[in-house]
Parts: structure tokens; sequence; C-alpha cells
């Protein structure tokens, strides 16, 4: 029989190889099944497609003394994520001195949380050998910024880099967090999905610009986190709006409230929106974020109102 002549049977659908034509079957000892599934068989059928499925996934293990992880991801870079994340955490500091608030950069070939916390040096190890983290405005932050040189690029491949988020995730000393902030990488890559499925995130934060090419990728972004079984918090509209400094006129530069319509099509919830202001970025470059530096600012108490909309929306924190 010629390789023409092969044939695959798959649930009744006869498949060719070779582009030839069709081949009687009589005589072919060939058993087709076509017994329809019944309301329970299609059930036990789903759940055992979801267990093989789950098999050879990571088991999701909590970060010692962490109560509760919030993750701050974008679809695509320079939409302000890190800026977010860094003003985030410290006003979730800010809005309740009583709660101890983390910082975790996993942007492994872009770490910018220490510039923009003002931190530099290596991490010490403590008795257990563990790192600990570096701690200034009352958040301890831990970055892989930490443990190479600020001009130094991290050219490594893809097995490198798990093996380098395994190492931010199991091997700190955060103490006792009732928040950790984690910085992601832009993008739906390797990185964010073993997060989610290497620690349980209590919810994650969607930062995009209003334009219709960064609200593409927001919206992959949000996808992703509900198909790894993350709640989607809602999401930030950052730089929504430019105020003329002079004659206060205001212009929508990157569009107007494109992110309050992608949350309505996703059915999700805008936390707030964060002007295009100078003050922003200058303390974010000087390493004196704005909720630090100018709390009483219009573009602080907006990062301050975003982290009480977040921690409404939490589920309860683990037990630690």
């Amino acid at each position: 029989m010629g390789c023409w002549q092969r044939l695959l049977i798959f649930g009744g659908v006869l498949l060719r190889g070779g582009g030839g034509a069709s081949v009687p079957l009589a005589g072919s000892r060939v058993l087709v099944c076509r017994r329809q599934l019944s309301g329970a068989d299609s059930e036990t059928l789903k759940q055992r497609r979801a267990q093989i499925m789950s098999r050879g996934l990571p088991k999701q293990k909590p970060i010692e003394g962490v109560k509760q992880v919030i993750v701050v991801a974008s679809g695509k870079g320079g939409v302000g994520k890190s800026t977010t994340a860094v003003n985030l955490a410290l006003a979730l500091a800010a809005n309740d001195s009583s709660k101890a608030v983390g910082l975790l950069d996993v942007d492994v070939y872009g770490p910018s949380i220490p510039k923009m916390m003002n931190l530099k040096g290596n991490p010490e190890l403590s008795q257990s050998n563990l790192m600990r983290p570096l701690l200034n405005y009352g958040i301890a932050c831990m970055s892989m910024g930490f443990l190479v040189e600020e001009t130094a690029p991290v050219v490594w491949r893809g097995l490198m880099v798990m093996s380098a988020i395994e190492k931010l995730l199991r091997q700190v000393d955060w103490g006792q967090l009732d928040y950790l902030v984690v910085d992601m990488p832009p993008g739906t890559g390797d990185v964010q999905i073993s997060v989610s499925q290497h620690i349980p995130i209590s919810g994650a934060v969607i930062v995009s610009t209003p334009q219709d090419i960064a609200l593409m990728d927001a919206r992959k972004g949000a996808e992703m986190f509900r198909k790894v079984h993350v709640p989607v918090l809602g999401l930030v509209q950052n730089m929504s709006v430019f105020q003329c400094p002079k004659c206060k006129h205001r212009t929508h530069i990157f569009g107007a409230d494109g992110a309050r319509r992608l949350a309505r099509t996703l059915d999700l919830d805008v936390l707030g929106d964060i002007p295009l202001h100078l003050n922003i970025r200058e303390t974010s470059d000087t390493g004196q974020p704005i909720v630090f530096s100018q709390p009483e600012s219009d573009e602080a108490k907006a990062y301050l109102r975003i982290a009480a909309e977040v921690v409404k929306r939490l589920p309860p924190p683990l037990e630690v």
C-alpha cells in the first residue's frame, strides 16, 4: 500500500495524506464509533480532560509571610506600569499605616524599581541564606536590578530567566507583609504565566493608556490572567489627559476614555485615572515618587484613590 493510501480515522472523519484520491474502505477492518455522549458522560469527559491538563503544572505555594499578592501588569511597555506599581505600593501604605507593604520587581530585562525607589546596593543574606529586601520610604523592595550592574544588559535565555524568577519568589525574606505589589514585565509570556502558576495571587491590576494600540494589548493581558484563574481587579487609565500648566487647557493626547470602553467590554471596573503630568515623570526619575514627595498633589491623591479601590476588591487575606 502506497503512502498516498494511508488513512487516519479520527472521530468518524477521514483525513488523507499525500493528496490521493478517495479509497474505498470495503474489506478493511475499521470500526468507527458514532455513539452520542450523554450529559453525564460528557461531564465525566470534561473532568478527565481537566485532570490530564493539570498534570505537570506546578503547585501553588504562598510566599512565606505574605498575606496578599497584587500584580501590576500591562499588555505592552511604555504605558507607566512601573510608575503605577511604585505609587500603588506607597499609596497602600499611606492609606493604612498599620499595613506592611513590599514591592517585587520581576521585570528581569528592564528593572526600574531601584531607580524609582532611590535604592542601590546588594541585598544582605539572612541566617537562613535568604536575601533581605532593601528598604526605602517604608517599602521593602526586591529587584533583579540589585543583583546586576545598573548598566549591564541581562542577556539570558528563557531557562535562566525562569531560574531568576524562582529565586525572587522563593529566596527572599520578606518578614511579615500585608501586601506584596509585583511589578510584572510587559506582555503575556513565560514570566507572567510562571508567576501566576507558582504563587496564589489575590488580584491583578491592568495599566493602559487610552490609546487603541495600548488597549489591544491590555485586553490580551486581562484575558491571560482570566485563563490562569487570577482575578482582575480592574483597569488603571494612565496618561488620561494633559493639562497645560499655563493656560490650563486640557488635551486628551492618547484619546479619551478608551480604558473605560474596554472595561465595559470586559465587564471590569476602572480603578481610576492618572493624568499625564510633568510632576509624575520628574519625581519618578529622581527616585522621589509623587505619593511620597508630594502627597497633597492631585496626582498623588489619584493614586491614593486607586489604592483604596484595589483594597475594596481584594479577597480575604491568607493566614500567615
